[in-house]
């Protein structure tokens, strides 16, 4: 993450601090499961002590999202059939989904902002199928997908008639979003995203997509450069809105990473209509 001046650092770090606690359920998951050992049955203990989890969680594995054959009636049944990783990242993703604000003051359509994240999400992980993935959970890339941009909620949350100005600003002098929030916030909402991941003790890697999410150019990173890719294929189809259209060109290392440039990847994807299914489906939980 580029660094942030000292004082606009403790500005973002107070406008994280304001917002809503992260369920202690998802802090306990992610803190078992960055155990290479944990044990299964705490994982299941762990969520099966939040019943409204609980619920989300099996009617997500049920839904269309999943097209499992076979109906998952407990958490036991989920972690044995799906695997801890992916419990642990859906409990993620619903938690934060959950905690996005059903109005604001910034003129900022939340159900815009979560189809362009969950669909970001869909096509990171159908990306990562095409590279090495050294490592990572297709479901890695889901997660990082949805969360890239939640430093843009921090920012409608703490300082709306801030974030609406930069919006304007986007619209009527036609720079980018990261520009006018650079220059009203001293900082922009991937850098924002990141404290916020700190904070809400998200796994490193995790937090490291998300600040480089518009920097492709930096350390190989894998996680990054699916969510970077997926993020420009979506304004580029214009699914969704996030505050910002302009799609950021292929950089070299982007164009060796995926061996093609957007166009011949846009080929490579196919019909996205079903990732915008799944994803309208993830919204309707």
């Amino acid at each position: 993450m580029n660094p942030v001046d000292n004082n606009v650092q403790e500005n973002i770090q107070r406008m994280v601090e304001a917002m809503p606690a992260f369920p202690r359920s998802v802090h306990k998951v992610l803190e078992l499961t960055s155990d290479m050992n944990c044990a299964p049955k705490d994982i299941v203990e762990t969520i099966e002590h939040d019943p409204v989890m609980t619920a989300k969680m099996l009617k997500l594995v049920n839904s269309a999202f999943y097209s499992l054959p076979r109906k998952i009636t407990s958490m036991k049944h989920a972690v044995i059939y799906i695997g801890i990783n992916t419990v642990k990242n859906l409990a993620l993703s619903i938690a934060t989904v959950g905690m996005l604000p059903a109005h604001n003051k910034a003129d900022f359509d939340m159900s815009d902002f979560l189809l362009h994240s969950l669909v970001t999400g869909a096509i990171a992980r159908k990306l990562s199928t095409f590279v090495n993935r050294e490592g990572f959970d297709v479901t890695d890339f889901f997660v990082a997908g949805l969360l890239h941009d939640f430093g843009k909620v921090v920012f409608v949350q703490a300082m709306p008639e801030t974030f609406l100005r930069a919006k304007q600003m986007v619209e009527e002098q036609g720079v980018s979003l990261i520009e006018a929030e650079q220059r009203l916030f001293g900082a922009n909402h991937s850098q924002a995203g990141a404290i916020l991941g700190q904070q809400w003790k998200f796994p490193e890697a995790l937090v490291q997509a998300i600040a480089e999410h518009h920097q492709p150019d930096m350390a190989s990173n894998v996680l990054r450069d699916c969510v970077f890719a997926a993020n420009q294929i979506c304004k580029s189809k214009h699914i969704g809105h996030a505050g910002n259209t302009q799609v950021e060109p292929f950089s070299t290392s982007m164009i060796q990473r995926f061996d093609c440039d957007i166009e011949s990847l846009l080929d490579k994807l196919g019909d996205l209509q079903p990732m915008i299914d799944e994803a309208e489906s993830f919204a309707s939980l």
